[in-house]
């Protein structure tokens, strides 16, 4: 977007208004003995044009490879479209919507995201977004525990499958406040809950399960969540938007459904882009809307009958008496909601849902061609949407680096996760026949 400095004479004449000599005055309440001449490590200003060469130097630096790896951040199709309006000056600079009459554009792009969002869901509300996908994660653990306030022990059960970042990121934001995480025991054969092994004497404040899996398994969800409403726990679902076009909606799980559904909101038109911004969404069903983080865009009706949009279901200690607070969240991921909003909008379900299809498509095709290889087969069975992991004869990084010297991003190292040698891979639309045939082809190059 383009940006205007203010010249030396309208410096000068707000200084004048508003009754000061200089620019340093405005910060004369900061000690000198607190005040720094010059920032060490940072280089001279550049001009506009030295600028944007650097940048072009950078990003040509990333290249342009072929990407399989997916694990959590996926790369789609994105319409010129939606970031040739989202980058307008209205949205791009847009501050927080705190007066409505100044800002329902702002408010109702964020009401319209709520409504998408809740429809992919199944679920009531949506809050205005979170900061990404394992943040809504710790977000939810702690609305859980608000919510169900029968069960005392803070205990939070994940199911096998729950991205293990998630997990890590939940522990250091919600551990600290009494919460602590445990995994359900694993089906070697699915990479799925084993339920036969279910404990009884479990007392959980909530369950989490992740649909697909981080490893790309299918769980059965149904039983899941009524196992946990069985047990009086609180159902998270984390799951993959775009995937929702296809499989079951969380608000339809089991008996009664998900009570709150999370994930990350990057597949809805946000570029993969060395790691973000990106932002989380968090729906959950109406009778535990005011123990929802955030900010909520209601609907309503001026003094005239005229329809209009406002911030809702907002305590006011979430700004200013923090202890006191439903949340400490008081902001989103603005930019990149309006992304999305333009995307959903642009596509509609139906081309999500062919979008999803695509994407399921590619990765059946190129699973078949992986285990085509010798030394390489599923490591789970089961259905998958868009990833399956692979289990591998041989170390899974000394591949990765030879594959990334032919230019392809071979996957997610799942080694770790997996406690034996794996392989994560994905394909979306983005991938061709051809792409996926120049993969195959080089993974049985490096394997031989």
């Amino acid at each position: 977007m383009p940006f205007i400095p203010h010249t030396e004479k309208d410096t000068q004449e707000m200084l004048a208004t508003i009754g000061v000599d200089s620019i340093e005055d405005l910060f004369d309440e900061i000690p000198a003995k607190l005040r720094i001449d010059s920032l060490r490590g940072v280089p001279d200003a550049q001009s506009e044009m030295e600028i944007s060469r650097l940048m072009r130097q950078r990003a040509e630096m990333d290249g342009s490879p072929l990407c399989f790896i997916g694990a959590g951040a996926y790369e789609h199709h994105i319409p010129a479209a939606v970031w040739d309006i989202a980058t307008r000056g209205e949205f791009y600079s847009a501050y927080t919507p705190y007066q409505a009459e100044a800002s329902q554009g702002t408010l109702q792009t964020i009401y319209e995201y709520q409504s998408m969002i809740t429809q992919l869901t199944g679920l009531d509300v949506s809050n205005a977004s979170l900061y990404d996908g394992a943040s809504a994660l710790a977000e939810a653990a702690l609305m859980a525990v608000r919510t169900n306030r029968r069960v005392k022990t803070g205990l939070v059960l994940l199911a096998p499958g729950v991205n293990p970042v998630y997990e890590q990121v939940a522990a250091s934001i919600a551990g600290s406040q009494g919460l602590t995480f445990e995994r359900l025991p694993v089906d070697s054969a699915s990479g799925n809950v084993a339920f036969e092994q279910l404990r009884d004497g479990d007392d959980p404040v909530a369950v989490v399960v992740q649909q697909p899996s981080f490893p790309g398994t299918l769980e059965d969800v149904d039983r899941l969540t009524d196992w946990a409403h069985a047990k009086n726990a609180i159902l998270i679902g984390i799951v993959n938007p775009v995937s929702l076009a296809l499989l079951k909606a969380p608000g339809h799980w089991g008996e009664q459904g998900a009570d709150i559904a999370i994930g990350e909101g990057q597949p809805l038109g946000v570029p993969m882009s060395s790691g973000g911004p990106y932002f989380g969404f968090m729906t959950c069903k109406q009778i535990h809307v005011r123990q929802m983080p955030g900010r909520i865009v209601g609907r309503t009706t001026d003094l005239d009958g005229k329809p209009g949009f406002a911030l809702t279901l907002q305590a006011r200690e979430q700004h200013i008496r923090r202890t006191k607070a439903t949340s400490n969240i008081c902001t989103n991921q603005g930019l990149m909601v309006t992304a999305a909003t333009i995307y959903m909008s642009l596509l509609g379900l139906d081309g999500i849902a062919a979008v999803a299809r695509s994407s399921h498509a590619s990765t059946t095709r190129l699973v078949d061609g992986l285990c085509g290889i010798n030394g390489v087969q599923r490591l789970y069975e089961g259905p998958y949407f868009h990833e399956a992991a692979l289990k591998l004869d041989r170390p899974v990084a000394p591949l990765l680096a030879a594959l990334a010297e032919r230019d392809i991003l071979g996957g997610f190292d799942l080694t770790g996760f997996a406690g034996t040698d794996a392989l994560l891979v994905c394909a979306t639309e983005t991938k061709s026949a051809a792409d996926i045939d120049a993969y195959v082809s080089a993974l049985a190059e490096v394997m031989a």
